[in-house]
């Protein structure tokens, strides 16, 4: 067995295998030479100094789990079950690919000096010291990880801009009613944020936007979104879609036998929502390797398939708030507020046909928790109690 990815996805599936009792060999391939760590803390205390890192609490000896780290896939050849790396060849039996996603670069600024992106380690702890010196900061991209690394550059003292090209944050999340009341959100922070704009180019302390204003900048942070790592399966037979992801059956299988997929580099059919799902979050990279490993197990024993369609989820803390989503609301039919968006906690709710298919809870973790559980039971909601934020979620139930 061979897990190609030392990050959450390819960690967990390890322990979920050994946990369901898979007694082969297991080695994890990582591309980075650190212990395997956590990803969210890298844009909160990590990145502000507080933390060291955030290494996996696992025993992968004790489990018996060989970590094969600093070294780089560079190909997959399935005729001979072997990877290609930059060590030679390693045979596999079973694979699972779990190389997640990486950073997009803004156009133009690959090894330009002070631009910056936030996806590793090594990258945080290159962060960290700006941070520190409290540069003037122009952080481009006002999604979630934009956002995040502005609140920390903030707590940590230094003045930034926010330029996004979108007439408001996280344009490609949520939509503009929604995060319209978000936009102030880095005013009050002391952050400021200029919609409509996009970079012309990077220069020395500055950057140049399209409409020729310069904003003075000690550093650059791009956080214009990520995309898979799969680059590397070029060639390999494994089909990739639209957006270079694994194309993963429900059982996260890939095209070719003997070929799985999870976490961040994957797509996989949802029957619940009616349509594929790429789902670039640390929850999907956690609950998806227990159905890989099952299916794993259950080839060998005969198990009937474990099938994954979960209800996507994620949080962010920005500005000091907890922001939880969950669901997925492009097909929703309707949306109803809870609660007022000028507040300190409120919600916003999405059915369809009557169900609740998704819900974004910005300071109301109990909204989440059972917003959550509704949405996983396919639950009828009355609109016009699910709109009183006094009444418990789970009370208007129809």
């Amino acid at each position: 067995m061979v897990i190609v990815g030392a990050g959450m996805a390819g960690v967990q599936t390890a322990v979920a295998l050994r946990e369901q009792g898979f007694t082969g060999t297991v080695t994890v391939i990582g591309a980075e030479p650190h212990q395997p760590y956590d990803r969210p803390p890298l844009s909160k205390a990590v990145l502000l100094g507080t933390a060291e890192g955030s290494a996996f609490d696992v025993d992968f000896e004790g489990l018996g789990i060989e970590l094969v780290l600093g070294r780089e896939v560079t190909g997959l050849r399935p005729a001979d079950h072997e990877l290609d790396t930059e060590a030679g060849p390693v045979p596999y039996d079973v694979l699972v690919v779990a190389t997640g996603a990486e950073p997009v670069q803004l156009p133009g600024a690959e090894g330009v000096p002070g631009v910056h992106l936030l996806r590793t380690l090594d990258d945080a702890e290159r962060l960290r010291p700006v941070l520190e010196r409290q540069h003037d900061i122009v952080v481009v991209g006002a999604g979630w990880i934009g956002a995040e690394f502005a609140t920390a550059a903030r707590e940590a003292g230094c003045a930034v801009t926010v330029v996004e090209a979108a007439d408001r944050p996280l344009a490609g999340a949520l939509p503009a009613e929604v995060a319209a009341p978000m936009t102030a959100w880095y005013a009050d922070s002391g952050a400021v944020l200029r919609t409509h704009a996009r970079v012309a180019r990077v220069e020395p302390g500055a950057v140049l936007l399209d409409d020729s204003t310069h904003v003075p900048a000690g550093a650059v942070v791009v956080g214009i979104g990520a995309r898979p790592a799969t680059r590397w399966l070029a060639g390999s037979g494994v089909e990739l879609g639209a957006h270079g992801e694994v194309v993963a059956d429900d059982r996260l299988r890939t095209s070719v036998p003997d070929v799985y997929a999870v976490g961040d580099c994957a797509s996989f059919p949802s029957a619940r929502y009616g349509e594929r799902l790429l789902v670039h979050h640390w929850d999907n990279a956690l609950q998806g390797p227990r159905t890989v490993a099952a299916n794993i197990v259950g080839a060998a024993t005969g198990a009937p398939p474990a099938v994954y369609d979960p209800v996507p989820y994620f949080w962010s803390e920005q500005f000091g708030r907890f922001v939880q989503y969950a669901g997925h609301h492009a097909a929703a039919d309707r949306m109803v507020w809870r609660g007022d968006a000028e507040g300190p906690a409120w919600t916003v709710c999405w059915l369809l046909e009557g169900r609740l298919v998704a819900l974004l809870a910005v300071g109301r973790p109990r909204d989440l928790a059972q917003g959550r559980r509704l949405i996983e039971a396919g639950t009828l909601m009355d609109a016009e109690l699910l709109a009183d934020p006094a009444r418990p979620l789970k009370a208007a139930v129809a």
